[in-house]
């Protein structure tokens, strides 16, 4: 270059990441508003008007302020469940059972709790339950984890089937030996007041909400950061060159599934000591599909799982005023959601970076 050329302009790394992120959000808003126009033909069809639905969805919502506080009590363990969906991912294995996975991790913060929340302090009794929980979950995603190492079978299946296991063991002790009363419904002991997880100071939001935004910024920071992140994206690209590389792909296959299982096992804790309080046939009922869900819309990845939770506890909050404001049906919520995840899922592209 001369004294009298112009230098190359060089464009500022924003900006350019903001002309090509443009083109995304547009994407994002058409397939959002053309699962609401599908949506809209939907409750014509119902007889109702789509302009007061969705107004009393909006009202109800996100004006209502106690709203607001159920869809951030909603999100928490339905984020730590897609977190036990994305760490698989990252390995290339697909972990379909968080509900399995939350269930049994409820069930052992609960027998924690019921055997130690009559004597020893709340926060000691918190601190059991969480790695209980933790580890409840852990060593039922394990029981997939040495299925596929030993027998090959494929993760997908056996995490989907365990799920139905777990919901057996949930309902043989509430109906057998955890049962509170022989009469009425079939529950157990609610958990002690001094046990129970506490609610952000003045806005009345419980503490889980805290806790699945430091698991997701926890695996986001692991995941792009640690070598053992680095291995795991290397056995999810391609197993076998791993496998010659040196890694030990087996190791690194079973501690994904381990780490993501007690993600679903401390959301079954949240749900179990922040939420019901107690374990019934209905305990964190879908949590674990909807986990699934939120991480397929998040593309995997931890930081959007928190963004995709929040979009799922709001249906399910809207899903209320279906019901109670429009007179809809309860299946309508469900086609709603259905709707958002094939027009963003098909109709919005993949990013070639994971995180």
């Amino acid at each position: 270059m001369t004294l009298t050329e112009t230098p190359p302009t060089v464009e500022p790394e924003w900006l350019s990441s903001g002309r090509k992120s443009a083109p995304a959000v547009i994407r994002w808003a058409v397939a959002l508003l053309g699962a609401f126009a599908a949506f809209s033909v939907v409750i014509v069809l119902t007889g109702a008007s789509p302009a007061e639905v969705f107004t009393d969805m909006w009202v109800s919502t996100f004006v209502r302020p106690r709203s607001l506080i159920e869809i951030l009590n909603t999100m928490a363990p339905i984020a730590l469940a897609a977190l036990a969906v994305v760490v698989p991912a990252r390995a290339g294995m697909s972990n379909v059972g968080g509900e399995g996975q939350v269930i049994v991790g409820a069930i052992a913060a609960a027998g924690v709790a019921l055997a130690t929340d009559q004597f020893l302090p709340g926060e000691a009794v918190l601190g059991l339950m969480v790695l209980a929980g933790m580890a409840g979950g852990a060593a039922w995603a394990a029981i997939a984890g040495i299925l596929r190492l030993a027998f090959q079978v494929n993760e997908a299946v056996s995490t989907l089937l365990l799920n139905f296991v777990a919901l057996d063991l949930l309902l043989f002790l509430i109906y057998q030996p955890w049962r509170e009363s022989s009469s009425g419904q079939p529950t157990s002991r609610e958990l002690a007041d001094v046990a129970k997880l506490p609610e952000i100071s003045g806005l009345g939001v419980g503490i889980g909400i805290v806790i699945a935004i430091i698991a997701a910024v926890a695996v986001y920071f692991v995941l792009r950061f640690t070598r053992w992140g680095f291995k795991l994206s290397v056995v999810g690209g391609n197993a076998e060159a791993a496998r010659r590389a040196g890694l030990h792909v087996p190791i690194l296959i079973l501690s994904a599934l381990l780490v993501g299982g007690a993600l679903a096992g401390l959301a079954g804790m949240i749900q179990f000591a922040g939420i019901e309080y107690k374990l019934r046939p209905g305990f964190a009922l879908q949590i674990g599909y909807i986990g699934f869900l939120a991480s397929w819309l998040a593309r995997h990845r931890p930081l959007p799982v928190l963004f995709a939770s929040f979009v799922f506890a709001a249906l399910a909050v809207a899903g209320d005023s279906l019901q109670l404001d429009a007179q809809l049906p309860a299946a309508t919520v469900s086609i709603l959601t259905a709707f958002i995840l094939i027009a963003v899922l098909g109709f919005t592209q993949k990013k070639g970076a994971v995180l």
